[in-house]
C-alpha cells in the first residue's frame, strides 16, 4: 500500500483528493494536516466524507511514501523551506509554485510538470511533480496535437468559463453566493497566470515559438467544471485534423474525442477530458471540457501518483459523470 500524507487538508482540492483516495485500492491515508482544524474529524470540514474515520493533525508525519501539497499558491515553497522531508518521500504539489522552469527547484528537488498527456515518461521517472493548473489543463489538451505537429501557425482565441470552486474555499467578493449566482464576469483577460505554463508546454512540443494565445477567462455561476472554446485559422481538412487528434491521444485513456457537440455535465465528477472538433470555413473550433477539481487538480494528481508508483494510471479514477 502507498502511504499518503496531505498538507493543507481543509481546501476544496484536498477534500476531493481524500474522496478519491479513500476508494483507491492501493493507498492508505496516514496523515492529513490542517493548522486551522487540528484535532477535528475530516468530515467536520468535508461533510461529504461523513463515515470516513480520519482526523486532522497539526503537522505531517513524514513516515509516508508520497506527500500531496494542497496549500495556497506560494505556500508550498514556504512549507518545503521550513520542513525537512526525507528524500525517499515523493511530492506532488497542486499549487503553481513549481510549474515553471525558472522556479522548479528547491532543496535539491527538481519538479517535473505533471501533464501526463505530454510528459508521461518523465512523470514515471520523477519523484517531484508540479500538478498543472485547471485552465491550463483544459486549454493544453485542446492544443497538444496541433503543437506536436507544428500546426500552431496562427493566433488562437480562447474563451473559458469556470465554476466557483476554481477560486478556492476562502470566501471573497466574487465567490460569495449572492454575487456569483445568476452572474457571469471576465477576469484577468489576456494576463491569466496559467498562460505561462501553457506557453512552456506548447513551445516544447512545437520545437519553437508558437502563435499568440488570446485568453479570456470567465467566472461562471455554477460550482464545478471548465468549458473552453478555442478557434484558430487552418487550411487543413477536417479528416486530417480528426485523425491527428485521435492518433495523438490513442495511448491516453482519459482523453476522448466526441463526434457530437459536448456539454459540461459529461465530465463533472470524472478525470476525463472531452474534446469536440469542428471545421467552419477556414477556422478550426475546438471545445474542451474538464472537471476543474478532478482532472484540473486532485484527479490528475492521483493519475500522476499512479504513474510514479508503477500502477495503471486509471487506478481509482474510473468515475462516472454526474449527468443528471
Amino acid at each position: 500500500m502507498i502511504r499518503i500524507g496531505i498538507a493543507g487538508g481543509a481546501g476544496y482540492t484536498a477534500g476531493e483528493l481524500v474522496r478519491l483516495l479513500v476508494n483507491h485500492p492501493k493507498v492508505e491515508i496516514k496523515s492529513i494536516a490542517s493548522s486551522s482544524f487540528k484535532g477535528k474529524t475530516v468530515s467536520a470540514v468535508h461533510q461529504d466524507l461523513i463515515g470516513v474515520d480520519l482526523q486532522f493533525a497539526k503537522t505531517i508525519d513524514f513516515d509516508i511514501d508520497v506527500l500531496f501539497l494542497c496549500m495556497g499558491h506560494g505556500k508550498s515553497r514556504t512549507f518545503l523551506e521550513e520542513n525537512t522531508i526525507p528524500s525517499s518521500v515523493k511530492i506532488i504539489d497542486l499549487s503553481h509554485d513549481f510549474r515553471l522552469k525558472k522556479s522548479d527547484k528547491i532543496n535539491g528537488r527538481s519538479f517535473i510538470y505533471g501533464l501526463p498527456e505530454t510528459n508521461k515518461e518523465g512523470i514515471v521517472k520523477s519523484s517531484n511533480i508540479a500538478n498543472p493548473g485547471c485552465f491550463a489543463t483544459a486549454i493544453q489538451e485542446a492544443l497538444l496535437p496541433l503543437a506536436a505537429n507544428g500546426w500552431l501557425e496562427n493566433e488562437v482565441h480562447i474563451n473559458a468559463i469556470t465554476g466557483s470552486t476554481g477560486a478556492g474555499q476562502k470566501p471573497s467578493e466574487t465567490t460569495h453566493f449572492s454575487w456569483r449566482n445568476s452572474n457571469v464576469s471576465v477576469y484577468k483577460a489576456f494576463e491569466h497566470q496559467h498562460l505561462a505554463e501553457i506557453g512552456e508546454t506548447l513551445v516544447q512540443l512545437h520545437q519553437g515559438e508558437t502563435s499568440e494565445l488570446n485568453f479570456i477567462p470567465v467566472r461562471g455561476n455554477f460550482t464545478r467544471g471548465i468549458f473552453a472554446t478555442l478557434y484558430t485559422k487552418t487550411d487543413r481538412s477536417t479528416e486530417e485534423i480528426e485523425e491527428t487528434y485521435k492518433t495523438y491521444f490513442k495511448e491516453h485513456p482519459f482523453v476522448h474525442i466526441s463526434e457530437q457537440p459536448i456539454h459540461l455535465k459529461q465530465v463533472v465528477n470524472t478525470n476525463n477530458v472531452i474534446l469536440h472538433l469542428e471545421k467552419i470555413g477556414n477556422k478550426l473550433l475546438i471545445t474542451s471540457i474538464i472537471d476543474n477539481l478532478i482532472k484540473g487538480a486532485s484527479g490528475q494528481a492521483i493519475q500522476n501518483m499512479n504513474l510514479m508508483f508503477g500502477l495503471d494510471e486509471t487506478t481509482g479514477l474510473k468515475l462516472k459523470a454526474s449527468n443528471f
